[in-house]
């Protein structure tokens, strides 16, 4: 047996050895992977010399079926104009028929009522009517309010007529009867309060000795409080009925007075606000009612001669335009009218200043005496600068009407005397001045001259239930009318609570002002969505959702009827057929306002666009309407002010339109296209759906691939159903605000 011996070597030289065989190793890898990486890009370069070529031949087939597109687009463009301005034309000129037919059997039907009331638009039958009534000696309020009540159905036609934009000296001689009547119907109000509370003994309560009654119909609400008793620990009274309530401070339930709250369910003072802003186009005249106003804290009482001469005013001013209506020959322009009523109310000021018995502060147009905690006020006029606290009646809305807070001297009650009846005799309503002057103030045994305002003169407390006829969207805001200025303003007005469940509102002022409930007109803009779709031939559904409500608009040919889940305040008006006007003006009353106006972008953020443009696309989708559904698309904001996206679908079921059916198209000036995404895309592209066409119009470009059953619903469309959807997307105008 042999046994072989071996050396092994030294580690160190294996090592070397082994890593001289990985270096060989590594170069044998690099240099396949340089050969296999020059060949990968030889391949890369090939496919994309491949890629660009196709790229190339794709893009170049594209411009080809582009401009082929285009081109037919071109050739067929005049003939689709003519068709969609005859279309247009043709649907006017039936409408403006129609309407004007409309008017002449509405004029036939007033003259033949036969009813014995006047024809507003007849000067000489509403002169009559107005003289007439100014001198009807009449007092009991059922008669009286019988007479307001068509006095207010006047003043709607009047309205009406006035809507259908007359000639200029035709409008100006309504808004002056306008303004007439309402200023009689306040002071035929003011009339049947004066001979209630003449007769507040014999309608005592035998529970508080004081009266308390309230008469009411469908326009008003009059709430009179006569204090009798004068019990010091007296502290306020609620109107259950009326939803109406005050808290009077101890120097008045000890004083001889009645309060007064005056509901009016319409709102004829912020015309004159209206006017004060700078549209004398729409509303003409002054006030007719005045009350105290503060300036600085300061109190402006009115003297019993002030009151006196307060009435006399107003009745002047009255005759005054009832004057200015009969003579039409030489009518000055409403500037110079304005100017003769001020220069006249200021001579009026001056006589009342001169019949002065006692030292007292003079309310002035734009001026205030001011006065301070314990003397005299200087007469150097202080001339009213603040704007902070006056309301922007563009963005803020009366709802509810109008509720005018006062307190009067209470008149004197007649007393039995040998079998005679005795009354002094008064000169009308006298206002009770509160709070009270300086001067009397010294006077009173119960105040010192050291006590402040607050302490002396509190503020006075009004609780208000809701009305169900409005619906408030947010808490409401409270404004008092500034007789002064004309306006609605926030000051003076402390420690407003609402409470949503109960819909009450309560609040405390420092005098006895005339005050509103204000909303934000635009609370519901922008819109979240929107929709249109067809329910059968020549109806369909609008429906808006808003961050507050949810409302639906029901179309049916000229008739629209509003639905919504929201009953509340909404009950009188849900399930009736109106005319879109009609509607409009019935949502905006009651609180719910989904519809623009001129100054609605200074106050909602918009998606602005084209203004043709968007009128041009309302106009076509009206005369679709019944064979076609629209809806928002989120696209609409990415595609620039020339262009509107929205989402459409051919839809002739009365039922919600699937979300896999719906299509995006592009509008624009001159072209119209549908696209190739969805409204679930990932990103916006232009890129034009397969298979469809560029069309120079909206209606064109619908029609292309209708069903013919599409085509005969909405073929058979008539006028006025197509006229309906118009004016409410253009009083909605959803494509800007949503």
């Amino acid at each position: 047996m042999v046994i072989e011996m071996r050396k092994e070597p030294p580690k160190d030289a294996k090592s070397a050895k082994k890593s001289k065989l990985s270096k060989a190793e590594k170069d044998r890898l690099q240099k396949e992977n340089d050969e296999r990486k020059q060949m990968e890009e030889e391949v890369a370069r090939i496919l994309a010399k491949k890629e660009e070529k196709e790229r190339l031949e794709r893009e170049r087939k594209d411009q080809e079926e582009q401009q082929r597109l285009e081109l037919k687009d071109q050739e067929r463009r005049e003939d689709e104009l003519n068709e969609l301005r005859h279309l247009l034309e043709e649907n006017q000129t039936a409408v403006i028929k129609w309407e004007t037919d409309s008017r002449e059997k509405t004029k036939w039907d007033r003259y033949m009522r036969c009813d014995g009331s006047p024809d507003p638009s007849v000067q000489k039958e509403i002169n009559t009517f107005i003289t007439l009534w100014k001198e009807n000696t009449e007092v009991q309020f059922k008669p009286v309010l019988n007479e307001c009540a068509l006095a207010l159905q006047l003043l709607e036609e009047l309205e009406g007529h006035l809507r259908d934009t007359p000639e200029p000296a035709e409008a100006l001689r309504y808004q002056e009867t306008l303004l007439t009547i309402q200023a009689l119907i306040h002071a035929k109000h003011n009339l049947i309060t004066e001979e209630i509370l003449k007769w507040s003994n014999a309608h005592s309560d035998i529970e508080t000795g004081n009266m308390q009654i309230v008469v009411q119909d469908e326009n008003i609400t009059l709430c009179l409080w006569a204090n009798l008793n004068k019990n010091p620990r007296f502290k306020g009274f609620q109107f259950e009925e009326a939803g109406l309530g005050f808290v009077l401070p101890k120097l008045l339930a000890v004083s001889d007075i009645a309060v007064r709250i005056l509901h009016t369910r319409y709102d004829h003072l912020s015309q004159q606000a209206n006017l004060r802003g700078g549209n004398p186009s729409k509303y003409l005249g002054q006030g007719a009612r005045e009350e105290p106003t503060l300036e600085g804290g300061t109190p402006l009482g009115e003297t019993d001669e002030e009151s006196e001469g307060r009435e006399d005013t107003q009745k002047e001013g009255a005759e005054e335009v009832v004057h200015s209506v009969k003579g039409s020959e030489g009518r000055k322009s409403a500037v110079s009218m304005m100017s003769m009523r001020e220069e006249r109310s200021a001579k009026q000021q001056e006589d009342l200043k001169d019949k002065l018995e006692r030292g007292s502060q003079i309310e002035t147009m734009g001026e205030y005496s001011r006065g301070g905690d314990s003397t005299p006020a200087p007469l150097d006029p202080v001339i009213e600068s603040c704007e902070d606290h006056v309301v922007d009646l563009q963005q803020y809305t009366p709802l509810g009407g109008v509720f005018y807070f006062d307190v009067f001297h209470l008149p004197p009650q007649s007393q039995q005397l040998n079998g005679w009846e005795m009354r002094k005799l008064n000169t009308g309503l006298e206002t009770f001045p509160y709070p009270p002057e300086q001067s009397q103030m010294q006077g009173s045994a119960s105040m010192r001259l050291e006590d402040s305002r607050g302490q002396a003169c509190p503020p006075v407390a009004v609780t208000i239930t809701l009305s169900d006829s409005v619906l408030f969207l947010e808490d409401p805001l409270v404004a008092r009318w500034d007789t002064a200025g004309q306006q609605w303003r926030t000051d003076y007005i402390s420690e407003t609570t609402y409470n949503k469940e109960e819909r009450k509102i309560s609040f405390k002022m420092d005098s006895f002002y005339t005050f509103t409930l204000l909303q934000d007109l635009y609370a519901n803009m922008p819109f979240q969505s929107w929709e249109l779709r067809p329910l059968d031939q020549d109806s369909v559904l609008l429906t808006i959702i808003t961050a507050m409500i949810e409302v639906s608009i029901t179309v049916k040919g000229s008739q629209c009827m509003l639905l919504s889940d929201q009953e509340s305040g909404l009950k009188h008006i849900l399930g009736k057929w109106m005319s879109p006007h009609t509607l409009q003006r019935a949502m905006v009353n009651a609180g719910v306002n989904i519809f623009v106006n001129q100054y609605s972008d200074k106050y909602v953020s918009v998606n602005p666009k084209d203004h043709l443009l968007e009128q041009a696309v309302y106009d076509q989708m009206a005369l679709l309407s019944c064979a076609f559904a629209f809806s928002w698309s989120k696209w609409n904001m990415h595609c620039g002010k020339e262009h509107i996206a929205l989402q459409v679908c051919e839809h002739l079921d009365p039922i919600p339109v699937p979300e896999d059916l719906w299509c995006v198209y592009l509008l624009g000036s001159k072209r119209n296209q549908r696209l190739r995404i969805k409204e679930h895309s990932e990103s916006f592209s232009i890129e034009l759906e397969p298979g469809s066409e560029f069309h120079s119009t909206f209606l064109h470009m619908l029609r292309d691939g209708m069903s013919s059953a599409g085509e005969q619903r909405a073929h058979s469309s008539h006028h006025l159903f197509v006229n309906t959807v118009r004016t409410l997307l253009h009083a909605t105008r959803p494509l800007t605000y949503s």
